[in-house]
């Protein structure tokens, strides 16, 4: 609560549309602002082509991430900003302004931008490399706090701020375990168990014609992208089919991104390869709506989520996974990252070794003769640890504190500022961007 009485004034910043159709950055500001919703005055805005109230009555403002005018008034009269990291015009309007803010780094976009782009040439790969570092650097010295997805990310952004020489003795002094600053908030699952809704009768049984009450399916519930091994969940599916008929891997939906698009028509390839497309291996056309997912869930019998090993797949939270968790629904999943640890330690499914289709038939077979009902107990222990309103406790707790706003990493004495390379790049960014909004038709601010 703030001086006089009055409830802060919370807004969040999301690059991803907010509504029907969501990805995971949307999902998590939608759910983690109706957690607020009961502290605070929350307002959303989001790269959606319209603004309109959500369902649960908070406001929304539809902004384009590169012409970002429609933020600068909300953020001035804001109390807390909650946001990823920021190109550097919008940076420059959070750091003049009074806010607390706190960057959320839930996704390791320097370590997806390296997969993303492979392929590609190097220079191009370079530039979008240094500048998705520059806008991490950027929040990295702007923010207050700092919010991330597990234990394990949170060792690599403290590194980060050691490495920039943001950790100062008096820092350290106030607070030895650095909590205040970075604290672990997961991406999260609703704290009351799916139930009929939107879509009730709209899952993969209804469509797919073809496919049969009496036949299993495996779902992907996630996107694809190139850091994933679609190949072989495939290959392990159609290698499970033949001497389990009914079997079914379903691809519950994909992003229109061109890289997903790619990675999408991959899998197909490795589908119409093993002459498995359209049968033994669906693909759903869009995207589930965010409501209407549980029909998906409660009608599968296993999931799946398979990866390759490298950086990001140390580093990731696989949100995908929590719904599984949610929803009742075991999970085979390959080894390596934080969620997937759990799947083993508490029998929420089966984990497999990367790239091998054999050992994922094996574990899928396993989980389907074993049954959701055997899984049951453990899985909705681990989606009540990740309940939205426990994950999102510090997240409260920064913007219900009546505390002075701390000192920001980036005013820390002797701390690594931006090189000249940043600093080009910064600049020319900014002259773009101030330029783009006084053209505008309206005149939006500059």
């Amino acid at each position: 609560m703030n001086a006089g009485g009055r409830r802060p004034r919370v807004l969040f910043i999301s690059a991803d549309p907010v509504g029907e159709r969501m990805a995971g950055l949307g999902i998590r500001y939608t759910e983690l602002a109706g957690v607020l919703a009961n502290h605070a005055e929350v307002t959303v805005a989001h790269g959606g082509s319209s603004g309109g109230p959500l369902a649960s009555g908070i406001p929304t403002v539809a902004y384009r991430p590169h012409d970002p005018g429609p933020l600068r008034a909300l953020i001035d009269t804001a109390d807390v900003v909650v946001c990823h990291p920021q190109w550097p015009l919008v940076t420059s309007w959070l750091r003049r302004s009074a806010a607390r803010v706190v960057f959320d780094l839930y996704d390791p976009e320097t370590l997806e931008t390296l997969e993303l782009f492979a392929g590609r040439p190097t220079m191009y790969r370079r530039l979008m490399g240094q500048t998705t570092l520059d806008r991490l650097h950027g929040a990295l010295r702007t923010g207050h706090h700092f919010m991330c997805a597990s234990e394990k990310q949170r060792d690599l952004w403290l590194g980060a701020l050691l490495a920039m020489r943001l950790i100062d003795p008096p820092r350290y002094d106030a607070d030895p375990s650095l909590q205040t600053t970075i604290a672990a908030v997961p991406f999260g699952v609703p704290a009351d168990p799916p139930a009929p809704g939107p879509g009730a009768d709209a899952g993969p049984r209804q469509t797919f014609s073809h496919v049969g009450e009496a036949d299993e399916l495996v779902l992907w519930n996630g996107g694809l992208w190139r850091w994933l091994d679609a190949e072989t969940a495939v290959r392990a599916v159609c290698a499970l089919a033949e001497r389990r008929p009914g079997v079914r891997l379903v691809f519950m939906g994909g992003s229109t991104q061109p890289a997903a698009v790619a990675a999408t028509e991959q899998a197909r390839e490795a589908a119409r390869g093993l002459d498995a497309l359209g049968g033994t291996v669906l693909f759903h056309e869009g995207w589930v709506p965010y409501d209407e997912r549980q029909a998906w869930l409660a009608q599968a019998n296993c999931a799946l989520s398979t990866h390759r090993g490298h950086l990001e797949t140390r580093f990731a939270f696989r949100t995908r996974l929590l719904d599984c968790f949610w929803a009742g629904l075991p999970v085979v999943c390959t080894r390596g990252d934080d969620l997937a640890d759990r799947v083993e330690r508490e029998r929420l499914g089966v984990t497999v070794p990367e790239g091998d289709a054999s050992a994922v038939a094996v574990a899928i077979e396993t989980v389907l003769d074993e049954g959701r009902r055997s899984y049951a107990a453990a899985l909705a222990g681990a989606a009540a640890d990740y309940a939205w309103p426990r994950v999102a406790g510090p997240l409260v707790r920064w913007v219900t504190t009546g505390e002075e706003l701390p000192p920001r990493p980036g005013d820390t004495p002797g701390a690594v500022g931006p090189g000249a390379g940043q600093r080009f790049r910064d600049l020319a960014y900014l002259v773009a961007g101030r330029r783009l909004l006084a053209s505008r038709p309206d005149g939006g601010p500059g």
